[in-house]
This record gives structure tokens, C-alpha cells and sequence, in this order.
């Protein structure tokens, strides 16, 4: 049986869609273009940028006075920000109150056994100069994990972010870091006038997306530092230097 031979494939013609009276094509779909894809080799490293030295000078200068803090390559603090004294007065005042009465009762106990005829052992000041000893060492360690937390809850603003420091106990701690192209608003309040007098409230961040709310308690001079972060969003947002002015 005599096979056919090969007739090559030609090119697909415009097919008329449309004729006239007389059968005469119209017009006709033209042919389906395929967009050209074009390949384009891309290096498995991306490229390392470019550092200028006073920045190397400012990244280095923060690795040394923030040993903790968790910065990128090239990014530098430009604030630190930390809380006002006056979070502090309630918790150290009470310890102090509370130590000042156990040692007056201790040196003056022979005056409390006197006026209410204490008999026995417990009519020796020695009897109870342990226990109370050990209260006072109580709580002062109390009063010092309380100034400790206070100041190592730390806010700080840098060429790239916003890094929140939180010292939840004496050996818990964590770090909370937003980019400044994420943050959606900065403001700050201030209840009271007290708050008022002594300058000092809370800072709010919220990022975009997911409605993350950041907040910072007993900020000095809120105001101050909230104009210098709104700035620094902006600047980074557009592209410009931050530099926290």
C-alpha cells in the first residue's frame, strides 16, 4: 500500500467571519499573537549594597551601646527612649515605707514588749530579728526586680524601625520590632494634669494590615518624640534619609 507522502504544516490563515451577497469575505479574526517570554538569569546571592562609612560609623556605635538590641546590617538607633521616673514612686515608696516600720520594730521593741507585756521568748528582741531581717531582704529584692523591670522597658527608634524592648520579669524578656513603612499612625495622650505638669504619657503605634496596636507607658516628653517618629516615617516612607530631626 503506498503511504501518502509528508506535506508540511503550513502557517494557520485568518478565517472570514463575515460575507457579502455574493460570498466574498468581509473581514477576518486575525491571527492569535503568543507573547514572547523572555528568560533572564538572576544571581543566587543578592547583591550586597554598598555601606557609606558614617553609617558603618553609626551601625557600630549602636552594636556597642545597645549590645541586645537586634539590628540589621546598617541600621543604627537614632533615639532611645525610656520612661519617666515618676512610674517608679509608688512601688519603691511602699518598700521603703514597709522596710522603715519592720526595722523601727525591730530597734524599738523592747518599748512594743513594755506596753503590751510580752512574756516568754518572744520578749527578746533577738527572738524576732531574723524574721524580721528576712522581710526587709524580701522586700528590697521586690523594690530592685521592680526598678529593674521599669528601666529596661525600653522604646527605640532607628533608621529602619521601631524596636520596643519589654523586660516582663527579672530573666523574661522580649523585643518587638516594626519597619517604619508598616506603621499607619503614631499618636500620643495624656490624662490628668499631672501628666500635664510633669510631661510625660503614652505613645500608640498601629501598623497596616493586621491592626497591630504597640503601646508605651510613662513616656517622657511624649510629644517631642512622637514628632520626631512621625518625621521619620515619612522620610522613609519617601524614599529620603532618616535621621530623627
Amino acid at each position: 500500500m503506498k503511504q501518502d507522502p509528508y506535506v508540511p504544516t503550513q502557517p494557520e490563515q485568518p478565517q472570514p467571519v463575515a460575507y457579502d451577497a455574493e460570498g466574498r469575505p468581509l473581514y477576518a479574526h486575525p491571527p492569535v499573537q503568543q507573547p514572547a517570554v523572555v528568560h533572564v538569569a538572576r544571581p543566587l546571592e543578592p547583591e550586597k549594597q554598598v555601606m557609606s562609612a558614617e553609617r558603618q560609623r553609626l551601625h557600630d556605635r549602636s552594636k556597642r551601646l545597645y549590645p541586645l538590641l537586634n539590628l540589621s546590617e546598617g541600621e543604627y538607633v537614632i533615639q532611645a527612649v525610656r520612661r519617666h521616673p515618676i512610674g517608679l514612686i509608688l512601688p519603691l515608696a511602699a518598700g521603703t515605707i514597709a522596710i522603715g516600720l519592720l526595722l523601727s520594730l525591730l530597734f524599738n521593741y523592747d518599748l512594743v514588749v513594755a506596753r503590751f507585756t510580752i512574756t516568754g521568748v518572744l520578749s527578746s528582741a533577738a527572738a524576732i530579728a531574723v524574721p524580721v531581717l528576712v522581710l526587709v531582704a524580701i522586700i528590697g529584692l521586690g523594690m530592685f526586680i521592680a526598678y529593674y523591670v521599669y528601666v529596661n522597658n525600653k522604646f527605640f527608634l532607628t533608621n529602619e524601625s521601631v524596636i520596643q524592648e519589654l523586660q516582663i520579669s527579672l530573666f523574661s524578656r522580649q523585643e518587638q520590632t516594626v519597619s517604619l513603612a508598616n506603621i499607619e499612625d503614631a499618636s500620643y495622650t495624656q490624662h490628668g494634669i499631672l501628666q500635664q505638669i510633669l510631661d510625660y504619657g503614652d505613645i500608640r503605634l498601629s501598623t497596616e494590615g493586621d491592626e497591630t496596636t504597640y503601646r508605651f507607658s510613662y513616656v517622657a516628653s511624649p510629644k517631642t518624640h512622637i514628632a520626631r517618629l512621625n518625621n521619620a516615617v515619612e522620610a522613609f516612607k519617601n524614599g529620603r534619609p532618616v535621621d530623627g530631626e
